[in-house]
């Protein structure tokens, strides 16, 4: 009896491997990829192991036929790797209900929860990027410079001493991830987030990212369902630190950060929907404006970290380059006047901005931007994306595509006399395309440039070197293999008084 049901036992699981197999030859059809998945879990073991190696797979897939993309299977679900940088603007130019939705991680829903930026679309997402939009003016950037640059200075003589204690090289990945959350947490929330509140977001931060890099395992006590929880609680925070940028607002306050910037509209908003009896306006509630910093946040802080690491990656290798930045700083920045870079000679820095640019292009930090589609879509005249694939389009892939020595690192392509990134812009799509494109990317680049013009001014770094200590990693951005180790020493003869 026991061996009879056994065999009843394999053979069910036999049936249901064959009938998985059927769903996905069909899904697939003449698109590359592979040709049998294991059951349930298709790929997902090669993409946790090595992230690196499986996206390299996908991108070789879709190279090897005049297509354009590739396909897999991973945990239950179809999956489009798109190469062809027209295809990805496909996606990203139909993101709506009855095409594609943006989902920003494969399992995004379950840590970011359902009311999320990233999930909006429609005129729900248009008002609130519409609220948005003063926090990224000249008048709130410039003061984001000036923070930005007091915190960079505190790391980089932080990171100086410390080689200087241990007499050895020193990782910067977790050291930059660091200095960028504090960056974050001072630009957006400023004085409302207490030091105790910082140390427990800090901590929750952490869970979270590591819980990225899981499988959707929402356990107790699985890395998933730790940074699931994570999530809420940093929310939490930041909905009181909402509620406090509300009361300092209306008590009179100048805004001193980035929530400051967004609640003097939203305030004047829930004003006049109280005088004329109308319920508040929507996303202007403690709860939904904390989850929408947290939005900004993931997208700041990571992406971030990862841009930085590469700059001082490719700014080691590429000593002619590096010269030009100093030249150019110098000229602009006098470290002795203990005077703050302004808005004005950031502006000024386009050499700097240029290998600002270029490293954005050369190593796009957020190689893959998940959607997953809500209905049967054409993506070409041959093929038809199925309902539920979760489709990847790879701005990766696109930043090596219509550029001149496109495998180059060349600062110089986004220099005036060349303009490649006007010329070739469909094909820099670092920050996104379309309706859900980066809303903070001036920002973004601001802070990359002055921590470039910082730190080369400031520091004399060379790279550890090992074998493959360039090769990418993701993490989940990606980053230099070895976390980017690096010997510091002080450049200049005293650090400035800002």
């Amino acid at each position: 009896m026991d061996y009879s049901i056994w065999g009843y036992f394999v053979s069910l699981l036999l049936f249901i491997f064959f009938v998985e197999q059927l769903k996905y030859l069909k899904k697939k059809r003449f698109v590359p990829g592979p040709s049998l998945v294991l059951p349930f879990i298709g790929n997902a073991i090669p993409l946790v192991r090595n992230p690196t190696k499986f996206w390299d797979l996908q991108a070789d897939l879709a190279k090897s036929s005049e297509l354009g993309f590739s396909a897999n299977y991973i945990i239950g679900k179809f999956i489009v790797f798109i190469r062809s940088t027209e295809l990805s603007h496909k996606i990203f130019s139909n993101v709506r209900p009855d095409a594609f939705h943006l989902i920003g991680h494969p399992f995004g829903k379950k840590l970011f929860g359902e009311h999320n930026l990233i999930y909006m679309m429609g005129q729900d997402h248009k008002d609130l990027r519409r609220r948005i939009a003063p926090n990224f003016t000249p008048k709130a950037l410039s003061i984001y410079t000036a923070l930005q640059q007091k915190i960079i200075l505190q790391h980089l003589k932080k990171w100086v001493q410390m080689c200087s204690d241990n007499h050895s090289s020193i990782s910067l990945r977790l050291l930059c991830r660091d200095m960028n959350l504090e960056t974050s947490q001072t630009v957006f929330v400023g004085p409302y987030l207490e030091e105790e509140s910082r140390k427990r977001f800090n901590v929750d931060y952490n869970l979270f990212n590591v819980g990225l890099m899981k499988l959707p395992i929402d356990l107790p006590g699985s890395a998933f369902q730790n940074a699931r929880l994570a999530v809420s609680r940093l929310v939490e925070t930041l909905s009181v630190c909402a509620e406090k940028s509300k009361k300092e607002l209306n008590s009179g306050g100048e805004p001193k950060c980035l929530i400051d910037f967004w609640m003097q509209d939203t305030l004047r908003e829930i004003s006049d929907a109280s005088a004329s009896g109308s319920p508040p306006p929507p996303h202007s509630s403690n709860i939904e404006i904390g989850g929408h910093l947290f939005d900004f946040l993931f997208a700041a802080q990571d992406a971030s970290t990862s841009s930085l690491l590469w700059a001082v990656t490719l700014l080691d290798s590429h000593p002619e380059v590096l010269k030009k930045v100093r030249e150019e700083v110098s000229k602009l920045w006098d470290v002795e006047k203990d005077e703050l870079i302004t808005a004005e000679e950031l502006r000024e820095m386009k050499y700097t901005e240029a290998v600002a640019r270029e490293v954005v292009r050369f190593r796009a930090p957020a190689t893959l931007v998940p959607h997953i589609a809500g209905e049967d879509f054409p993506l070409t005249e041959s093929y038809v994306i199925p309902k539920g694939t979760i489709v990847f389009p790879s701005v990766f892939e696109s930043s090596f595509q219509g550029f001149p020595e496109a495998e180059r690192f060349h600062p110089d392509r986004f220099l005036e006399d060349r303009r490649e990134d006007r010329i070739y812009k469909r094909n820099f799509l670092a920050f996104g395309a379309g309706a859900h494109q980066c809303v903070g990317q001036r920002y973004a680049l601001n802070h990359l440039i002055l921590f470039i013009a910082m730190f080369t001014t400031l520091i004399d770094f060379s790279r550890d070197r090992s074998d493959g200590c360039d090769d990418i990693t993701y993490v989940p951005t990606i980053c230099p293999k070895d976390d980017c180790r690096v010997f510091l020493s002080q450049r200049c003869a005293r650090y400035p008084s800002l």
